[in-house]
């Protein structure tokens, strides 16, 4: 299971679409979330020496820097119906199985 890393600049305002996002696109690939940051791009360099990191997930193209290492990828915006709309069981299986792991 690759460790992923959300990162989200300090300066993004509101915070919760970003979160939201980053935290659906770590469950549906099924990374262990091993740490949110949300601070300037040095305190991600930092995290990313501090833990051993796969993957980091952002919100938006926009947030890329220029050289980036590890892996960054963009979480997809939200869709309109993310679990599909089928019985109670259902949903609470898909939800069980898209909870991030945070060590």
């Amino acid at each position: 299971m690759e460790i992923a890393v959300i990162w989200v600049p300090d300066d993004i305002e509101p915070l919760e679409p970003a979160l939201s996002a980053c935290f659906y696109h770590t469950c549906r690939r099924g990374y262990r979330l091993a740490a949110i940051v949300r601070a300037p791009r040095e305190a991600l360099e930092q995290t990313m020496i501090d833990v051993e990191v796969d993957v980091v997930v952002i919100a938006d193209r926009a947030h890329l820097p220029a050289n980036r290492s590890p892996r960054i990828e963009v979480a997809p915006e939200l869709p309109a119906h993310p679990l599909p709309v089928a019985g109670s069981q259902a949903r609470q299986m898909a939800s069980r199985r898209c909870r991030p792991h945070v060590s």
